[in-house]
Order: structure tokens, then sequence, then C-alpha cells
């Protein structure tokens, strides 16, 4: 019979039992991120219905929060089980997936660099996509609102873009009350304001000449070109740190540990 064991502990035990602690920490995090997707979905009745996952109108955070999490805990599982034990198994898929990240990360950033207007035109084709979702799901509308506000922009490239949404249109059908008009995220606050109007941007699209007055008349795609220019230090340094530090847990990790078949 043919078992694989350790000749001896040749992994570090301060930096084992510092790997275990560090991975546990993602672990509970991918568990959290698991639960609040759940409950999400719980609150938009998805699991009641769940012929509600095929209806897609837009981008759905919720996916991106079980994406991370599913990931996340995995990971952490491997990395801190894996470490504690000294389970060569578990350690070489926690490296392999940890390398693969790296990889991917840095075929994005290429891909990114080279094919830029390609990318602008697919950023804003997606964007537009939810521009139209935006009322049909919570999450989203939530994710679009938090943009436009943290980046004072509107739309995709202006806020004429959200005549693409059946709510906020400006053909003559439309019977809604936010017909010409515009998500309440869009709108100029007065620092004065304690609480946010959020029919600010009722009609606001009828007269163009006012918008700067009342609304952000910069797009999305724009605001975000602007801000990487003026953190692309910042930018560059996280992504160089994230990159070095897998590499290097997974050298620490395998490298030392030796096995042998009796």
């Amino acid at each position: 019979m043919y078992y694989y064991r350790y000749e001896n502990a040749e992994i570090n035990c301060c930096y084992k039992y510092l790997m275990f602690s560090y991975n546990i920490i993602f672990w509970l995090a991918g568990i959290a991120f698991i639960a609040a997707g759940f409950w999400a979905w719980s609150e938009k009745g998805v699991l009641m219905d769940l012929t509600q996952v095929t209806r897609v109108h837009g981008f759905d955070p919720v996916w991106l929060v079980l994406a991370v999490g599913g990931i996340t805990f995995v990971l952490g599982f491997a990395g801190c089980v894996g470490a504690l034990r000294e389970n060569i198994c578990l350690l070489k898929f926690f490296s392999g997936v940890i390398g693969l990240i790296f990889f991917l990360e840095l075929t994005a950033a290429v891909l990114v660099v080279v094919f830029q207007s390609q990318v602008r035109a697919w950023i804003n084709e997606f964007f537009l996509a939810n521009i139209k979702g935006y009322r049909d799901d919570i999450d989203l509308q939530n994710l679009i609102d938090s943009v436009q506000r943290m980046n004072a922009c509107c739309g995709a490239q202006t806020p004429q873009d959200w005549n693409q949404n059946v709510y906020f249109s400006c053909d003559e059908n439309n019977r809604s009350r936010e017909k010409c008009g515009v998500p309440f995220s869009c709108c100029i606050q007065d620092p004065a304001d304690l609480v946010m109007n959020t029919q600010c941007g009722y009609d606001v699209r009828r007269n163009q000449s006012e918008w700067s007055k009342h609304i952000y008349t910069k797009g999305c795609i724009a605001a975000l070109e602007d801000w990487l220019p003026r953190n692309l230090y910042t930018v560059a340094i996280v992504f160089v740190v994230i990159s070095l530090l897998q590499p290097s847990e997974s050298t620490k990790i395998i490298g030392p540990t030796a096995l042998s078949a009796t």
C-alpha cells in the first residue's frame, strides 16, 4: 500500500500558523459574501421563483458577490487547511489557483492597454445595457446610483443616454412621471440640503441649456478616464504589490515542503 507522509516538518511553525490565520479570514469572508448573496436573492424573491435567475435585464451585482464569495471560500479553505495539515494536494491547488489569478490579472492589464478602443466600446455598450435595466433590479439600481454619485457623472457618455430607459425616455407614448428625466444620482446636490430630493431629476432633459445647473453633464466613462491618470501610480502600486504577494505565497508554501512515498 502506497501513501504519502512527511519525513519531517519542514514548514516553519510561525509561518504555518500565520498562513492559517491569514487564510481563515478569507475563508470567513467567503462565507459572508455567499450569505450576503443568497440574502439579496431572497429579498428579491429569486429563491422563491428560480425562473427569475434567467431573466437577464442587465448586470446583477449579486452574481459578482456570489462569485467572489465562492472563490474566496474555496481558496481560504485550501490555504488554511493545507497550511495547518501540511497537505500537499491542497497546497498545490492553492498555489495553482493563485498563479492562475496572477496570470489572468497580467493578461487583462496587457489586453486593456493594447485594445483600448475596443475596451472603451465594450464598457460603453455594457453601461448602456445596464441603463436599460436600471429599474428591473434594485441591486443594479443602487450600483449605478453609487457610480454616478461617486464620480459626479450621468449616463455612459452624456445624460441623454437615459433616453434608452423606458421610464426616462422622452417618447411621446411614455406615461411615466420620470419622462425626459434622469435618476436622482445625476443631480448636483446642494451642500445645504440634509435630505436628498429623489425627484430632482424629473423633466430635467427637456431643456438642455439648463443641464449644467441641475445635473452632472459628464458621462461616467469620461469620468473614469479622467480618474485613471490621476490615480495611475496608486493603481500601479496596488497591482504590483498584489502581483508580488501571490507568487511569493505559493513559493513559500510549496517550496520547503518535502514528501516521500513509502
